[in-house]
């Protein structure tokens, strides 16, 4: 994936100084933030032929010998969307109709199983995710990153929200 910022080696600037910082509005920030991640990451998986909730199915298959039951992955990520289970359901249907994915047909509720492609397929993407994510946090030490994360918590408490990630 190629990240023109890193690569052209701009150096980052704020968009204005301290004391201008403290009036913008955080609404647009943390949109803007997060519209540019996600927009990073899906880029990044769509280069490796998934969406993102396909990502999600594959991470909450992969590792469980037994497989998993279909309903018990779409309750754990139902709360990723903001449309629903619907798109859930056909974006496992996908991963069974590319075989990275199976699930018995002829037996009422059998578990999802990660196939052999989809294991490397996950391995591969998974590797290329920790380097995305190198990417998102290049020049933000650890620190920083769980007190933004903490603000952005107490500002959505503070207007009574929810926000969930498992």
């Amino acid at each position: 994936m190629t990240n023109t910022n890193a690569n052209a080696k701009i150096p980052f600037t704020p968009s204005h100084s301290d004391a201008e910082l403290v009036n913008q509005p955080i609404g647009y920030w943390s949109s803007a933030a997060g519209k540019a991640v996600v927009h990073h990451i899906r880029t990044m998986l769509a280069e490796n032929g998934l969406t993102q909730p396909q990502w999600w199915i594959l991470n909450q298959v992969v590792g469980h010998e037994n497989g998993r039951d279909r309903r018990e992955v779409v309750q754990v990520l139902r709360g990723y969307l903001e449309f629903g289970e619907g798109p859930l359901e056909h974006d496992i249907d996908s991963l069974i109709g590319r075989a990275l994915l199976t699930q018995d047909p002829d037996i009422a509720n059998a578990p999802l199983r990660i196939t052999e492609a989809g294991t490397e397929l996950q391995k591969r993407v998974a590797a290329l995710q920790g380097q995305t994510r190198a990417e998102i946090h290049e020049g933000i030490d650890d620190a920083d990153y769980v007190r933004a994360l903490k603000v952005l918590q107490r500002m959505i408490h503070n207007v009574d929200g929810q926000a969930w990630h498992h």
